[in-house]
């Protein structure tokens, strides 16, 4: 009889792994490739508010379903469960892409440095994917050459920044030894930043979207008609036509949810392509404007300074 238990269980677990390994193919994300030459996931997990008592199945899970790219950042509080969640994923470290950002408290050359061991530490790993400027403000160039040089050194295989515009991008382009590969920005079919685009394009930074479903802010989103008529074409829900519009554009994209069931939904996104017609029809729901903070305004400048110390 203990024979026939450890069969049984043998095979259920056999089952298991090949079944989390089809799952796996099934929902493979494309990369693509920084000027640098590193290979990057075109969709990835973002960890930005998720609950903390979950945050580490909720990255586990969406690493078993095929997420490769997982965002966090040192602002979220949240890398000691972030770092759990990529343990209990089971995916070799050697085939994830995991970023995280400096927060403006820790700019400047050696407080960055300081600051980049210890995400290091609470991530549990011994290199970073991405390291990313939250920021454009504080000492900018200080926390810059620091990531030059933990890049040089191996510890980060590709620098960049987060919600820096043309204007603050093409400064730090114009004076860095090294520039950046990536720019992550606010980008959505409400917000559709192409003239950004176009000016990280010039300077080789790849665009990658935050906010891509308006951080939930904005519900309508998914009831907008032209995307629930091409979802109900292809078979997909708004949210995945979003997805794929923003992928087909050449923006890598993030998105974020505790729901194990979304989570799976955002990653089947690959199995279908948008026409031209499609393309053009959601391009004319942008706004023109931010659906979040302007993180521009002398007020938020202020409070990224004086309010937000984690």
């Amino acid at each position: 009889m203990r024979k026939i238990f450890k069969t049984f269980f043998a095979i259920a677990f056999l089952l298991g792994m090949k079944s989390r390994t089809n799952a796996q193919e099934m929902n493979k994300v494309p990369t693509v490739k920084l000027s640098n030459g590193v290979e990057m996931p075109q969709l990835g997990f973002g960890t930005l508010h998720l609950p903390q008592e979950t945050c580490a199945e909720n990255v586990a899970n969406a690493i078993r379903l095929g997420f490769r790219l997982i965002d966090t950042a040192k602002n979220y509080a949240n890398e000691e469960e972030v770092g759990r969640g990529i343990k209990m994923g089971g995916v070799p470290r050697e085939q994830l892409f995991i970023t995280t950002k400096l927060w403006i408290k820790d700019y400047g050359y050696e407080s960055a440095k300081q600051a980049f061991e210890a995400s290091l530490k609470r991530l549990g790993t011994d290199y970073i994917d991405l390291y990313l400027l939250h920021q454009p403000f504080g000492d900018v160039y200080g926390a810059w050459r620091a990531l030059e040089e933990l890049y040089e050194e191996g510890k980060i295989r590709a620098i960049g920044v987060s919600n820096f515009s043309p204007d603050r991008l093409v400064d730090l382009c114009m004076t860095a030894r090294i520039r950046p590969m990536v720019n992550q920005i606010e980008f959505s079919p409400y917000f559709q930043q192409w003239r950004a685009k176009q000016w990280n394009d010039k300077y080789g930074v790849q665009v990658e979207a935050w906010g891509a479903m308006v951080s939930g802010s904005h519900p309508e989103l998914f009831t907008e008609p032209i995307l629930v008529e091409i979802g109900k074409k292809h078979g997909k829900s708004p949210a995945q036509v979003i997805l794929r519009y923003l992928t087909q554009r050449g923006v890598v994209t993030l998105c974020r949810t505790a729901n194990p069931e979304h989570q799976q939904e955002d990653i089947n996104i690959f199995d279908f392509e948008l026409n031209d017609a499609e393309m053009h029809a959601i391009d004319l729901l942008d706004k023109g404007h931010t659906m979040a903070k302007d993180h521009r305004s002398p007020e938020d400048v202020e409070w990224f300074h004086t309010k937000a110390t984690r």
